[in-house]
């Protein structure tokens, strides 16, 4: 049973860092007991530019028995034979799952005293799994994993090679890549979805497997179009814990729709209402701002980008002045939860006309979002790495070109107010950086110069007078003609090579 996680890296963030994540230095081939068997963890290849980890599990196919208590005995004759011969030294399951979360524990958990910052980081990931058990198909693994934010690559195993007319087994090779997730991310997706897709377990699945759920797939799981199926596979189809799971989940999903505290600074929300005992919160005072700025503009046909789950193009689309809204990710998993929060499978064709989502990355140019009245990047920017966004800014103001562009962004002065969030702390753990106002204003000034476009900033939130408002906006209006601008080779090397 074999898995291997690799990244890439370079002399400032050197690849070998994966060991630091895992606790598992790179020199060093290291044995763990495990309930089932001994876990082997070694580095075949270990680089600044490259590191890979593989976890190998043995398992102790007598232990194995031993621990199933009688399972298969009294019954049909090949079930008691079944736990003697069987795929469960060679193909992943929840048998891996589990020397997952105990060789990796403190990796799963998102800890790492040596380098406190690095878990939150995200990294270019791939992982391999040579052979797994996918009841339901390659369809399914797609189907799992896809959302999440990972390419997936799926190859059947022949049933038998030698006989080719037999065709497929149930078993499949997989790779996955991403660069969009945290290592902690990543392991928790493993966890759940090895025996998902198994649709086995190979232990007494009690309640305290609910909580387990839960725990790993926080972030992920409520917002999964296959949570159901997730869920109930995960629990052995037993369905009163199946039911108190789905219950459980609503409930964080409702919560995360709760707009309190730091988390609300963020694009992930959803909150329409005030109160009197609680303040408007700021991702409603966002929205209301893009929504006026849009409006002033006269803007009809409006691009997204980094539309995330889909907050602003919903609140876009209730607005009859908005003719096309187009949203632009370039995660899936966060265009397939926008697709759900829209309802667009169930959506009038003339509701449905008026609004597209594409996928794409900000930092390249793309033909798909020229000619548009207005594009926002509400709360982006901080999400790209600083030598990136000179590609972000000739794609959007350079190739893009709309008459209005919107940018909004934290205003790191004003962190000092969140009491709940630490000192030196950013407001989201994917956040690159976070612009002072005059950082912000820099920046901006510099854009609309080089692209022909003029700027105006406006505070959204409380405007503190010591630090200043918790979100800054910027809007641009083009005042050149596409001729008068200039071109990739003229900005930064970054940009040039990105645009090419």
């Amino acid at each position: 049973m074999f898995l291997t996680i690799s990244t890439t890296g370079d002399p400032e963030r050197p690849a070998t860092d994966l060991g630091f994540l895992l606790h598992k230095h790179p020199d060093k081939a290291q044995v763990f007991s495990t309930s089932y068997g001994t876990a082997h963890v070694l580095y075949p290849e270990a680089s600044a530019e490259r590191c890979t980890a593989a976890l190998l599990l043995e398992v102790d196919a007598v232990a194995l028995v031993r621990r199933g208590k009688g399972k298969g005995r009294g019954g049909a004759p090949d079930a008691a034979l079944a736990q003697y011969v069987n795929d469960r030294p060679y193909a992943a399951s929840s048998l891996l799952a589990v020397a997952l979360s105990a060789v990796f524990s403190s990796a799963m958990k998102g800890r790492c005293a040596a380098k406190p910052d690095l878990p939150a980081r995200v990294l270019p990931l791939r992982i391999e799994v040579p052979a797994l058990p996918a009841r339901g198909g390659a369809d399914l693994v797609h189907q799992l994993f896809e959302p999440l934010g990972w390419t997936v690559e799926v190859e059947a195993v022949a049933l038998d090679a030698r006989f080719p007319e037999w065709g497929a087994s149930r078993y499949v090779r997989l790779v996955l890549e991403s660069a969009r997730l945290t290592l902690a991310e990543a392991l928790r997706h493993l966890y759940v979805l090895l025996p998902v897709l198994d649709d086995a377990k190979h232990y007494w699945v009690s309640s305290d497997e609910v909580d387990k759920l839960l725990r790993a797939g926080e972030g992920w799981l409520p917002d999964h179009p296959e949570q159901k199926l997730i869920t109930s596979r995960y629990l052995s189809r037993r369905w009163s814990l199946t039911r108190e799971a789905m219950e459980r989940l609503e409930l964080v999903r409702l919560a995360e729709t709760d707009d309190t505290g730091v988390e609300d600074v963020d694009n992930a929300v959803d909150e329409e209402t005030d109160t009197e005992d609680r303040p408007v919160p700021l991702a409603v005072l966002r929205r209301d701002a893009i929504l006026a700025a849009l409006h002033d503009r006269g803007a009809g046909r409006v691009l997204d980008l980094g539309c995330g789950q889909g907050q602003l193009v919903q609140a876009l689309l209730k607005d009859v002045r908005f003719t096309e809204i187009v949203g632009v990710d370039v995660s899936m998993r966060a265009l397939t939860i926008a697709a759900r929060r829209l309802k667009l499978d169930r959506m009038g064709e003339r509701q449905a006309a008026r609004v597209h989502l594409l996928q794409g990355s900000l930092a390249y140019t793309d033909k798909r979002l020229k000619g548009y009245d207005a594009a926002v990047l509400s709360e982006v920017v901080e999400h790209v790495d600083l030598p990136r966004l000179s590609a972000l800014e000739y794609a959007v103001f350079g190739s893009a070109r709309p008459g209005t562009v919107l940018v909004t962004t934290p205003n790191v002065e004003y962190n000092v107010r969140w009491e709940s969030l630490p000192a030196g702390h950013t407001r989201h753990g994917d956040h690159r950086f976070e612009w002072t106002r005059e950082e912000f204003r820099s920046w901006a000034r510099g854009v609309a110069e080089r692209h022909g476009y003029e700027v105006e900033f406006t505070p959204v939130g409380p405007d503190d007078p010591e630090v200043g408002p918790p979100t800054q906006m910027a809007t641009f209006s083009l005042t050149t003609t596409t001729a008068d601008t200039i071109t990739p080779a003229e900005t930064t090397p970054d940009a040039k090579e990105e645009a090419a």
